[in-house]
């Protein structure tokens, strides 16, 4: 089942950002700098969040993954440009 995730991080390194973001563009779409959406099964979250435990300096980085529920997700409210991800029907690899 898939699920809807926003990760937001606060890196204050430039290189672990960048593979902090790198990572993240694996798994899903920027929406601002430091905010991403995802929609990932139980097994994409448990593998994008060992990837990211590979890079994360503890001391200084944080990384926040919030999940959101179906009928949470159909309140969030865009304002100006841009949109909610949406769960594709197809994946090509």
């Amino acid at each position: 089942m898939n699920m809807f995730y926003i990760i937001s991080y606060d890196i204050p390194d430039d290189k672990h950002r960048q593979k902090i973001a790198k990572i993240l563009l694996d798994f899903g779409n920027r929406v601002q700098y430091s905010v991403f959406e995802t929609i990932l099964t139980i097994e994409l979250l448990e593998k994008m969040i060992a990837r990211l435990k590979k890079v994360v300096c503890d001391e200084e980085d944080s990384i926040r993954i919030y999940r959101l529920c179906a009928e949470c997700k159909k309140e969030i409210a865009v304002l100006g440009l841009g949109k909610v991800s949406e769960d594709k029907d197809v994946y090509i690899l």
